[in-house]
């Protein structure tokens, strides 16, 4: 005989042994009872977008003195 024909005829008699019986496949009743998840929603993707102009540079002197501790502090 030809090899092949066990390699290919083999795993095919022993798998068909094996196999589980038809009512143990089937999916239960449970699994089809369970509630369907919610709709989805809609929500546009520029749905936050906020429109942004460029700007004048403020002075950096003012800005500086506003973020700075109070009297000079050493650190």
């Amino acid at each position: 005989m030809k090899p092949s024909l066990f390699v290919v005829g083999l795993p095919l008699v022993v798998g068909g042994c094996a196999s589980t019986l038809p009512p143990d496949v089937v999916a239960s009743s449970a699994a089809i009872e369970e509630p369907s998840p919610r709709p989805v929603v809609y929500r546009s993707p520029v749905s936050g977008y906020v429109t942004r102009q460029p700007v004048d540079p403020k002075p950096w002197r003012r800005q500086n003195d506003l973020q700075s501790p109070q009297k000079g502090d050493a650190s």
